[in-house]
């Protein structure tokens, strides 16, 4: 995906964030985030949107830490997280293309790295928060481990892009708690999209590339958009059709959590 659609879809899913959370309150609980409430989802989503702002901004060439959670609720929470949202559009939509500042993937550019990045951290902040709502639009309720959540809608192309970010750039860093002693091979078909990828696990991080080379021994079926709330732990893995050895489609959820630190 180009800069600007990323742009385009971190400028629209934050605007429809704010207005879920709005209409849920901020103590409604989160169930895809269990022990959250929409204030923690708005604090935590308005912090990291500010930290990347710093980077496109500041131009920090090395770790900048975050500035922290604000102690605010309520309707000043909520501005202060549209404030720090807009701000966060803003600079990447003027940042130049030779932008050079600190990141922690691999990208073709820094520009490019924050506009994806935030991107996708919008987008499946903003599904939260219509979980929270429970009106997101969507095919119906599904169950999770803790709550109803509603399915919300993400577009086929920025799905398939997040599948991709999170399979090539979140698990092949050392961090990744993707691991077996006994190695295999896992499968990813997106049925709309056509995208396959293939993910090599063993006790190393996964190393995942684009399409389908050699014997799988499990395949994730389905839309991207069911693909990409699966991995991110959004919906059951019920939501996706599994074929071959579940130990790994069961590796994946127990183990796949990405976390702030």
């Amino acid at each position: 995906m180009e800069i600007t659609a990323h742009i385009e879809f971190l400028a629209r899913e934050g605007e429809l964030l704010a207005e879920a959370a709005e209409k849920a309150g901020p103590g409604a609980p989160v169930p895809t985030c269990p022990g959250w409430q929409v204030r923690d989802l708005l604090r935590h989503t308005g912090m990291v949107h500010r930290w990347a702002t710093a980077f496109v901004v500041e131009g920090h060439t090395s770790y900048h830490p975050d500035g922290g959670e604000p102690d605010l609720d309520g309707d000043a929470l909520l501005e202060w997280f549209r404030k720090g949202h807009r701000l966060l559009v803003a600079a990447l939509t003027e940042a130049p293309d030779t932008l050079e500042c600190w990141t922690f993937m691999p990208a073709p550019s820094p520009r490019a790295f924050w506009a994806r990045r935030q991107a996708h951290e919008t987008t499946i902040h903003r599904v939260d928060a219509q979980c929270a709502l429970g009106t997101a639009a969507a095919p119906g309720a599904v169950s999770t481990r803790t709550a109803a959540a509603v399915a919300a809608e993400v577009a086929p192309e920025m799905a398939a892009d997040g599948i991709d970010e999170l399979l090539r750039g979140f698990h092949a860093r050392e961090k990744s708690r993707v691991r077996t002693p006994e190695p295999g091979v896992l499968r990813v078909r997106a049925t709309d999209t056509d995208d396959v990828w293939t993910v090599r696990l063993s006790a190393g991080p996964p190393r995942a590339t684009r399409g389908a080379e050699g014997a799988a021994d499990c395949e994730l079926r389905g839309t991207a958009e069911q693909l990409y709330l699966t991995l991110w732990n959004r919906l059951p893995a019920g939501r996706v059709t599994v074929t071959g050895d579940e130990r790994l489609a069961g590796l994946w959820r127990e183990n796949s959590a990405v976390t702030w630190s």
